[in-house]
């Protein structure tokens, strides 16, 4: 039986990437994006909502984010969806629905970047381009 986690979204950064070791030595960096969606309602009254979004990327992806990132900045994030446990202080049940990130894109012209979970050699020694709108992999409506 086939499945499919994917979450994709455009936001603005709302918290400077915070990165972190885990005891093995691997980077991880969390940030939280924030989407608006904006409707009319029947009464013809136009409201926004906002949508927050931790992301969480590992790894050189990791370090990229944490370097190149910066509150405000638009941002498009691709990964899957993943809720973590864990008991709180108090000895309450908490939860977190999380997107782990394979991909991340800098929109804006001041930032630089594609960048995907995988980098190669050059990824690693080169400063990322800015990212086209073009870039982001809309579905097609046809």
């Amino acid at each position: 039986m086939l499945t499919l986690n994917k979450v994709m979204i455009i936001g603005n950064v709302g918290t400077e990437p915070e990165m972190r070791f885990t005891p093995n030595g691997n980077p991880v960096t969390s940030f939280r994006v924030a989407t608006n969606r904006v409707y009319t309602t029947p009464d013809g009254e136009r409201k926004q909502e906002t949508e927050w979004f931790t992301v969480v990327a590992w790894n050189r992806l990791a370090e990229n984010c944490n370097q190149y990132l910066t509150k405000g900045q638009r941002v498009y994030a691709e990964g899957r969806l993943h809720t973590r446990s864990w008991e709180g202080q108090d000895g309450q049940q908490r939860s977190r629905s999380e997107i782990v990130a394979n991909r991340v894109l800098f929109l804006d012209r001041q930032a630089t970047a594609p960048v995907s979970g995988e980098g190669g050699e050059e990824a690693a020694h080169s400063e990322p381009e800015p990212a086209a709108v073009e870039d982001v992999p809309f579905p097609d409506d046809g």
